[in-house]
C-alpha cells in the first residue's frame, strides 16, 4: 500500500535523500506503551544508524502523525504501521494523514503476518515458560485487539497459523473487542477439546489495557506484548526497505511502458 503526496523541493529527509522511516503508533493512555515504542526505535537506530527515524502517533500521544510529517517538509519518508494487521487505521487514518501533508509518503503494509512476527511471539512465549516439546494438551490463544474489519481478522488468523506451524499445537485468535471470540470463548473451545495447558501469546505491540486485560483471562502463562524485542525491529527495517524495492520496481515497469 502507498500514498504519494504532492511535494516541494524544500527538503529531503537526509542530505543524501533517504527517505526517512516513520514509525506509526497507535498511541496509549498507559505511560507504559511510549517509553516501549521509543526504545524500540532505539533498536532501529542501533541496526541502521544512518538512517533517519521518527515516530508519529494516530492519536493519544505526542508526536501526532501530522506534526512529524510537517516537520519533514517536502522530505521523503516511508511510513510503518506499528499495527499487526490491516484495518481502518491501515487503510483510511494514515493514507488519509500522509495526503495532507507535504512530505512524500509510502505508506508500508503492517507487521504482520510475516514469519518475523512469529519469531517475537515465540520468543515472549519461551521466556514465559512455553515448554521446548510441548504435550498433547498444549494449546495457545493468540490474543489481538481486534477488528471489525474482516481482512484484520484474516491476518489474526494467518499469523495464528503460522505460530501453530512453529509451535506444533493448535493456535487459536481471539479478541480483546470488535470481533469473536474473546479470550475466555478460546479458551472454554480448547479445554472443550481437551486441552488442559492453554497459554496466551500476547499479539500487542505494547503494554496497554487490551493486553492487561487479555492477559488477566489466561488460564495458564501469558507471554509479554512483543515491545523491544529484536525481531520487532529487523521487521521494521524489512517493511522500510520492502516497501521502496516496490516502488522502485513499478516505477521501473512504468518507464519501461511504451
Amino acid at each position: 500500500m502507498t500514498a504519494t503526496t504532492p511535494t516541494s523541493n524544500r527538503d529531503t529527509a537526509t542530505p543524501g535523500g533517504t527517505p526517512a522511516l516513520v514509525v506509526v503508533a497507535h498511541g496509549s493512555r498507559d505511560p507504559r506503551a511510549l517509553s516501549t515504542v521509543r526504545a524500540l526505535l532505539d533498536r532501529v537506530r542501533t541496526l541502521r544508524p544512518a538512517l533517519p527515524v521518527r515516530l508519529g502517533h494516530i492519536e493519544l500521544n505526542e508526536p501526532l502523525l501530522p506534526d512529524t510529517l510537517a516537520a519533514l517538509g517536502g522530505g521523503e519518508a516511508v511510513l510503518i504501521p506499528l499495527l499487526l494487521g490491516r484495518g481502518y487505521h491501515v487503510k483510511r487514518d494514515i493514507p488519509d494523514m500522509a495526503a495532507a501533508s507535504p512530505a512524500r509518503t509510502r505508506v508500508a503494509a503492517p507487521l504482520g503476518p510475516h514469519p518475523l512476527l512469529v519469531d517475537a511471539l515465540q520468543a515472549r512465549l519461551t521466556e514465559a515458560g512455553w515448554p521446548t516439546r510441548p504435550a498433547p494438551d498444549h494449546a495457545v490463544v493468540l490474543a489481538s485487539a481486534g477488528s471489525r474489519d474482516p481482512e484484520s481478522r484474516a491476518d489474526t488468523s494467518r499469523t495464528a497459523a503460522l505460530l501453530a506451524a512453529r509451535l506444533g499445537v493448535p493456535v487459536v485468535p481471539a479478541y480483546a473487542s470488535a470481533a469473536t471470540p474473546t479470550v475466555p470463548d478460546a479458551v472454554r473451545a480448547l479445554t472443550a477439546r481437551g486441552h488442559r495447558r492453554i497459554a496466551l501469546a500476547s499479539c500487542f505491540t505494547a503494554p496497554g489495557r487490551f493486553a492487561t486485560q487479555c492477559a488477566a483471562a489466561a488460564p495458564w502463562i501469558a507471554s509479554a506484548p512483543l515491545g523491544t524485542h529484536p525481531a520487532m525491529a529487523r521487521l521494521l527495517l524489512h517493511r522500510y526497505d520492502e516497501t521502496l524495492m516496490t516502488d522502485g520496481a513499478m516505477k521501473r515497469r512504468v518507464l519501461a511502458t511504451p
